[in-house]
């Protein structure tokens, strides 16, 4: 009596739900062959919408980024000051408004003389929401390009540190995931990656706290194009410090 009723609670779903019913099946494979599963989606994708706080060198940065093989486009934050980047192949432009500008240039050090101040404001006025070309021999080039390279913030995101081991299946965004982490406790950063469709990482959080990313529209095209020539000027010298 007591098979048929194990038999009877078992086709009418009575049993424990496989909560891997229905997916792409990454949820069965070891962890790092999830993470190799993962990783490997990110690379063969055109784009990808990053979001969320980055934490490097002491710094935080609250990321908007949409990014693609040939440039990207979004906010950036940090410092209490906020600007965007636009960059179209290796053309790279910053726009802001006029207080990140004056604020940069009395860290840029001004003279001291006691016209320097106005000198700035006037600047920063001009500056004021307009594009503003980076010079690739610029210092802040490198610095600000990075934000805007899918490919070198894919590679320095996505790595955990430690032995890595499965854990919970969950949800980001809606979209049914598995999470893998590194470390005790996930102390070396963990990745929820999707169980539909393509294996691909939606959320990081960073070793040592170091940040949350959430990683969205994955190989969802859209436009770049550089700002009409109306609305870029020239800063006429080397850009003042950036954040």
């Amino acid at each position: 009596m007591c098979a048929g009723l194990a038999a009877t609670l078992a086709a009418c779903g009575g049993g424990e739900k496989d909560p891997d019913a229905g997916t792409n099946g990454v949820g069965k494979l070891p962890a790092a062959k999830i993470e190799s599963k993962a990783r490997k989606a990110a690379e063969d994708a055109d784009s990808v919408r990053l979001s969320g706080s980055l934490v490097t060198k002491g710094v935080t940065y609250k990321l908007n980024m949409r990014l693609k093989s040939d440039g990207g486009t979004g906010q950036v934050s940090t410092k209490g000051s906020t600007f965007e980047l636009l960059r179209v192949d290796k053309e790279l432009y910053l726009k802001a408004d006029a207080d990140f500008w004056s604020h940069d240039g009395e860290d840029a050090g001004d003279s001291g003389s006691g016209d320097s101040g106005a000198g700035t404001d006037d600047a920063a006025d001009k500056l004021d929401n307009k594009y503003v070309k980076v010079p690739s021999d610029d210092p802040s080039y490198q610095r600000l390009s990075g934000f805007t390279d899918m490919s070198l913030l894919l590679d320095g995101l996505l790595g955990l540190q430690g032995e890595i081991a499965t854990g919970d299946h969950g949800q980001v965004g809606g979209v049914r995931t598995i999470r893998i982490s590194a470390g005790e406790d996930g102390a070396g950063g963990s990745l929820d990656v999707s169980l539909e469709g393509r294996p691909y990482p939606l959320q990081l959080r960073r070793a040592g706290g170091a940040g949350v990313i959430r990683l969205a529209d994955w190989n969802k095209d859209f436009q770049l194009t550089a700002p009409a020539k109306g609305h870029v000027l020239d800063y006429g010298q080397q850009l003042p410090g950036t954040p």
